[in-house]
Parts: structure tokens; C-alpha cells; sequence
């Protein structure tokens, strides 16, 4: 899957800040972890949408708390639920980031 972002066509997987967007080698539910979201919670602050996929499943254990511990909001939920979230967020001038999980 692709994203359009601000005009432009982004292959895979994305981190989606305000201002930019990056690659993210993160493909399904079970790689997401507080490792793999480290460029979001090192420059991030606010709200982390993260769109896991296709399908809502629940968040990993601990992701929630580790989130929070760097100033983070988690708001889980699949990815095309996410796009429309962050969306609303950028249009509401909020603090966020998104990271989104592309899906076929």
C-alpha cells in the first residue's frame, strides 16, 4: 500500500509528523514495539496515532505506559481509522504524530 501525504506518494509503511514523513520498517501488528517507535517518541509530543493494520487489534502489553513515560498519548486503532484521525488532529492544530502500517 501507499500513502499520499501532503501531495506526495510514500511507499510502506509511515511515521507522520506535522512537518515531515518518514520510512517505517514496521509491516504488521507484532513488530510494533517501543523500539520500533523510537524516532516518534524521541521528537513527538501530544497524541501518537497508530494505525496497526487492516483489522483493530489490542495494543501490546506495555506499549500504552512506555508511550506515556515519554510524553505520549497512545490513540490505537487500524490504519485507515488512524489516517482519518490524524487528519482531524492536524485540522485541530494538535500536537500529534502518526505511525501507520501500510496495509494491502
Amino acid at each position: 500500500m501507499r500513502f499520499r501525504i501532503a501531495g506526495v506518494v510514500h511507499e510502506g509503511s509511515v511515521l507522520v509528523f506535522p512537518d515531515r514523513t518518514l520510512a517505517w520498517d514496521v509491516r504488521d501488528f507484532d513488530t510494533i514495539t517501543l523500539a520500533a517507535l523510537a524516532p516518534v517518541a524521541s521528537a513527538a509530543t501530544g497524541i501518537l496515532v497508530i494505525g496497526c493494520g487492516p483489522a483493530f487489534l489490542p495494543a501490546p502489553a506495555g506499549l500504552r505506559e512506555g508511550l506515556k513515560a515519554h510524553g505520549l498519548v497512545l490513540e490505537w486503532m487500524d490504519t485507515g481509522a488512524a489516517c482519518r484521525t490524524f487528519n482531524v488532529l492536524l485540522a485541530e492544530d494538535r500536537p500529534c504524530a502518526a505511525a501507520l502500517i501500510a496495509v494491502e
